[in-house]
């Protein structure tokens, strides 16, 4: 049965979603751009409209869905190749689209950074996806293309150049600058609550191969930056990122779907670079002192409320139109083969990196799984199942992101 639309954004009127239509409105259907059948979803009609006004698309469909009325979603999905979803925090909100997507075989993606809730989806929902066909793909965003994308497009560059892959590859964030959500914030809340509630969470979520298929066997130990800590090879000091426990742990899930191409021993970090001699050990001191004093505020009830109430922003609250396209990120990746062999590449993003570019990169997610992954309305490319944006889509999703995304993908010579 044809269904009329490719993708329907869910969560319209969340900050992100918000992004996104604006930019699907303004890649898709102008002169000389892809053509893309599109709609909107929410529970609520008039925030919804008010989407339509705000993007200038007084004809774009508004379809109503509540994220806990499976019923209302499944209709949904009769409607959708793709439904991209920006309902957070997942963990509270994402698991019956997850479910009626995976029952009816529509494609999915979102940008989730939440592993715990991906690891409960995996467990629940993937020989349901593999069976109907659905395609889901989690972290379609700031977390974690850059760093899913940039260790695929380092391989495939080391495999050209030395004819091996790379066994150990670092990614060090050297310049970043955007702002905070209320809705990254609340799941980065809500993660902590569930960790202080769950011992059983807290030790899973210290595995770095927690969303890796158990057939994979990854037993090597992983190195982590949570300390101030002196990298030779960058020659500076780093202090711990926030999104490399999620970002990692795709990594690593993209190896093991691949089939293990990097090897068993397999090893990769992130962190962020702050600078040279005594004052990048001061910034990374200062840096690690803050994290911890969020963390255990967010533990602990009384604190947390304070958090909340007074100093966090809000669900729906985020960086300006102007900080989202001021933002920018510039990743540098290092990688050494068994044989010492080493390469390095970057990956450069414009606009604020949880925003301006998420959408973009969503955007772009959600079209690559619409246009290129369907044709004639047949599916193709990959079977269902759960995938990372590097295992389902390869050199297509870089040829996408560095033409409309505003991403740039660049091996440095020395």
């Amino acid at each position: 049965m044809e269904k009329p639309f490719d993708i329907v954004v869910f969560g319209a009127t969340s900050f992100v979603g918000q992004i996104l239509c604006q930019y699907l409105q303004d890649t898709f259907n102008n002169d000389g751009q892809e053509k893309l059948t599109w709609a909107i979803a929410g529970r609520s009609e008039t925030k919804l409209n008010s989407v339509k006004t705000a993007i200038n698309n007084p004809q774009l469909d508004v379809l109503i869905a509540d994220a806990a009325d499976q019923a209302a979603l499944n209709n949904l999905c009769a409607q959708a190749k793709v439904i991209i979803s920006t309902v957070g925090p997942y963990a509270l909100y994402g698991e019956p689209l997850v479910k009626a997507c995976a029952e009816t075989g529509t494609d999915y993606c979102d940008l989730t950074g939440e592993v715990q809730w991906i690891k409960r989806m995996l467990d629940k929902y993937e020989d349901t996806a593999k069976a109907s066909g659905a395609r889901i793909v989690h972290c379609s965003g700031f977390d974690s293309i850059p760093s899913d994308m940039g260790v695929y497009f380092l391989q495939q560059n080391a495999m050209r150049e030395f004819g091996a892959y790379c066994n150990n590859i670092k990614m060090r964030v050297k310049a970043a600058k955007g702002g905070a959500s209320g809705g990254t914030v609340a799941s980065m809340v809500n993660i902590t609550k569930e960790a202080v509630a769950d011992p059983a969470l807290r030790k899973q979520l210290a595995n770095p191969y927690l969303i890796c298929p158990s057939s994979a066997g990854f037993k090597a130990r992983q190195f982590n930056v949570s300390t101030p800590t002196m990298d030779k090879d960058f020659k500076g000091w780093t202090a711990p990122f926030v999104m490399a426990a999620i970002n990692t742990r795709i990594v690593f899930r993209s190896n093991a779907l691949a089939g293990s191409p990097y090897g068993a021993d397999f090893k990769y970090d992130e962190a962020m670079l702050v600078g040279k001699g005594f004052k990048g050990r001061m910034m990374a001191t200062a840096i690690v002192a803050g994290l911890g004093a969020f963390l255990v505020g967010a533990a602990i009830k009384p604190t947390r409320w304070l958090l909340e109430k007074f100093v966090l922003p809000k669900p729906g609250e985020g960086p300006s139109p102007h900080a989202q396209k001021t933002g920018y990120y510039d990743l540098r990746f290092v990688g050494k083969t068994h044989s010492g062999k080493e390469i390095r590449t970057k990956v450069v993003g414009q606009g604020d990196p949880g925003y301006g570019s998420t959408g973009r990169m969503l955007g772009q997610v959600g079209a690559c799984l619409a246009l290129d992954f369907h044709q004639d309305n047949q599916k193709t490319g990959k079977g269902g199942g759960f995938w990372t944006t590097s295992t389902i889509f390869g050199d297509q999703l870089i040829d996408r992101l560095q033409k409309y995304a505003q991403l740039e993908f660049e091996v440095l010579k020395d």
